[in-house]
């Protein structure tokens, strides 16, 4: 009978330890971060994805259309400024600066003979008229010889009006012939090309867009355009640093950065989002490098940084703020701490009370299973 009892105290054991196994808590493994000091910046950074842009960049066509006869570039082409890059078929005009630059040269020819001629009339007049002085010539003939003198003059000054003319139309001529050219109005980089060589190419008509004969962009200075939401605007200033990321680079953050310019109205593109655009240019030469026109781009603009100040990762900030789990090691607990917070940023959150330094938060707090009360234990 003894022996009965023991083996259903044994099996009642057994049971009850099996059901015991089976209901007890299971701890979540949660990723876990120490509460500590350092730097934390309040920042705004843009609501739509924001634009690599170049400080200059031109579209470039000839003034006037014409059949292509020179094209001197290639997309990817280094150019200087004032070079050539193309110009239109212009035979017909660079003949006509020949010709009224040859007329230039004859008028002038003109102007020393009729003025020369003028010079020595007014010797003769001068010469008459002494001896008109002394009773020796007649009357008539010093009268004579003064308005020849005078009539010389205004010959001299009529030719020398001739050849302003003549300089105006060689003039006229050049800039005609220059329209057909189309000269680098800066240093840089030859981005696109949409003209061949004997192709007819006209320019845009007023208003509408088309594609430039030359696309030259001046990769010397570049920044990145973006959209910052209206409520964060007020505070941004020219001159306040910032950091740049881009998608291309994603693991790359370019924080070279200024504020260069907002802009002075609010855009209504879309209902319920009215936005500034923001401009921020990248100042070290070093993270312009590799940065092309056109990439999408996100800025990050500091408005106040402290230092030395204890922290916790944002992503460890609960829903509604001022929040976070707190493992502790004594029994593997999370326990549910509100604190209270300073500056903020992606990265991390200022705590001014309510959180020691060297206690552990939850970082991975989307985790199925992590709330207060949890059992949980750190991941390797």
């Amino acid at each position: 009978m003894l022996r009965f009892l023991v083996v259903i105290l044994l099996a009642g054991g057994v049971i009850a330890a099996g059901v015991w196994y089976q209901s007890r808590p299971v701890p979540v493994a949660v990723k876990l971060r120490a509460v500590d000091t350092g730097q934390v910046d309040s920042t705004v950074a843009n609501t739509r994805v924001g634009t690599v842009k170049a400080c200059r960049r031109a579209h470039l066509a000839p003034a006037t259309g014409g059949q292509v006869s020179r094209l001197n570039v290639t997309e990817g082409s280094r150019v200087t400024g004032g070079a050539v890059l193309m110009e239109v078929w212009n035979a017909d005009l660079r003949a006509q600066v020949d010709f009224e630059e040859a007329e230039v040269a004859a008028a002038r020819l003109r102007v020393r003979e009729t003025c020369l001629r003028a010079e020595g009339a007014e010797r003769e007049a001068r010469r008459l008229t002494r001896l008109r002085e002394n009773n020796l010539v007649a009357a008539e003939t010093a009268d004579a010889a003064t308005t020849e003198a005078e009539s010389g003059r205004a010959a001299c000054r009529a030719v020398e009006a001739v050849v302003r003319v003549s300089e105006a139309r060689v003039e006229v001529a050049r800039n005609t012939l220059d329209r057909t050219v189309v000269r680098a109005p800066f240093d840089g980089i030859v981005a696109e090309v949409n003209a061949e060589l004997g192709e007819y190419v006209t320019p845009s008509p007023p208003g509408i867009a088309t594609l430039p004969a030359v696309d030259l962009i001046d990769t010397s200075c570049i920044f990145v355009s973006a959209p910052i939401d209206e409520v964060d605007a007020p505070a941004i200033h020219v001159g306040q640093p910032a950091c740049v990321s881009l998608d291309a680079f994603r693991d790359v953050k370019r924080c070279s950065g200024t504020v260069r310019r907002i802009a002075p109205y609010v855009l209504e593109r879309e209902k319920q989002a009215r936005t500034v655009e923001v401009e921020v240019e990248i100042k070290d030469p070093a993270e312009m490098e590799g940065l092309l026109p056109g990439y999408s781009a996100d800025i990050e603009i500091t408005l106040e940084s402290r230092d030395g100040v204890p922290r916790v990762p944002t992503e460890a900030v609960l829903e509604g703020g001022g929040r976070v789990y707190v493992y502790r090691p004594v029994d593997g607990l999370l326990e549910e701490r509100k604190f209270e917070t300073g500056l903020s940023n992606w990265d991390y959150t200022e705590v001014k009370a309510g959180l020691r330094a060297g206690e552990l938060v939850v970082v991975s707090i989307g985790k199925e299973g992590v709330k207060a009360g949890a059992l949980a234990t750190p991941e390797s």
